[in-house]
């Protein structure tokens, strides 16, 4: 099925605002909780960034990654284009490369529609793999202070997966109270 121009914009709009708005929301619940420069022991948009890549796919990717590198340039990270353009890449196909391995690998088909508990958590280790490691490696290469090092990957690992764990519950508890509040 062929996406039309205004689907892709709608999936790159949705997924850089909604993605944008709950990082701020985030850093303003978790800030008590932040490990180092992009590391947080729990990383609510990191089960959004996987959410919205297995829904909108290459365009949920390109929203995550175009807000991500705004996020960067203008916030804690040094203001260097090359260094926020690699962080912001990375926080958006690292799901996006997860979705594709994960459909590929564990037999998922593209419209989600058999994706069980054992199957999202596979999803969600193997992203949260990626997504630490491709940043902690990118912010050594990129020499950025406090940053980088194999208790930065752990403690990032461990965000992104109570991070997306707790999203994915709040999703699912508000789909349950939708749910129920039709019956009623």
């Amino acid at each position: 099925m062929k996406t039309t121009p205004s689907e892709m914009l709608l999936g790159i709009f949705a997924s850089s605002s909604v993605y944008a708005s709950t990082f701020y929301l985030n850093d303003w619940l978790t800030s008590e909780l932040s490990y180092g420069l992009g590391v947080n022991w729990i990383y609510l948009p990191a089960g959004l960034r996987l959410f919205l890549t297995l829904i909108f796919g290459v365009f949920g990717a390109i929203g995550i990654a175009l807000a991500s590198f705004l996020i960067c340039y203008f916030g804690a990270f040094p203001q260097e284009l090359i260094t926020c353009l690699g962080v912001g890449l990375i926080s958006g196909f690292a799901p996006y490369l997860a979705k594709i391995f994960v459909l590929k690998n564990i037999k998922i088909s593209p419209d989600l529609s058999d994706l069980s508990f054992p199957k999202l958590a596979i999803c969600i280790l193997i992203y949260a793999l990626l997504s630490a490691g491709l940043h902690q490696w990118w912010f050594a290469t990129r020499g950025l202070d406090d940053a980088g090092a194999f208790h930065h990957f752990v403690v990032m690992f461990v965000g992104d997966v109570f991070g997306t764990l707790i999203l994915i519950g709040l999703i699912k508890f508000g789909l349950d109270l939708l749910r129920s509040s039709r019956t009623h």
